[in-house]
């Protein structure tokens, strides 16, 4: 999973993967992406500002450290108030101490313990009115031909920009109710 997520990363910069591997040497992995130069603009709108911000809670459930640390702070950046959990057993906890509205669940599809699927069954039964946005790095027709998902989910796809998940849970927080 790791692999792939460094390519599609790549790949979504336009960029590509040189590999070398050489039996009882090793293997060297040379990463090329294309030169950005910055252009400022003291006048327009960063792309930051024109995603709509919000104070909503979000439980955020993902088993992969580093996704679920960007993730916190990405989302805290945006006005959210993130609830962290790397395993279903801890956002089950934190679902079910959790006195105030929890107004998202944010969650990975693939985990160990049990899928996304069945974390938001277990936690849609404490929190009937919670909206749910699932994240994977896996394709969303890859999940949904497997079953692990229905078709008329609210889907991110990994490797996601800043943006895309700011913008995805916007999108979803702003939806009207089921």
């Amino acid at each position: 999973m790791g692999l792939a997520t460094v390519y599609g990363i790549v790949k979504q910069n336009e960029g590509f993967i040189n590999v070398y591997s050489e039996p009882g040497q090793g293997t060297t992995f040379k990463i090329y992406l294309p030169r950005v130069q910055p252009v400022a603009d003291a006048n327009s709108e960063t792309a930051d500002d024109a995603i709509a911000k919000g104070s909503e809670t979000i439980l955020l459930v993902e088993d992969e450290e580093a996704i679920l640390r960007l993730s916190k702070i990405v989302l805290e950046r945006f006005g959210y108030n993130v609830l962290a959990a790397d395993t279903p057993k801890k956002a089950l906890a934190i679902a079910e101490s959790l006195e105030e509205p929890l107004h998202l669940l944010l969650t990975d599809v693939v985990m160990p313990e049990m899928n996304g699927k069945e974390l938001t069954r277990k936690i849609e039964k404490m929190k009937s009115d919670i909206r749910v946005l699932y994240m994977s790095g896996y394709t969303g027709d890859v999940i949904m031909h497997q079953g692990i998902l229905e078709e008329d989910v609210n889907f991110l796809q990994k490797p996601f920009s800043v943006n895309s998940l700011a913008a995805k849970v916007r999108e979803v927080l702003d939806q009207p109710q089921k």
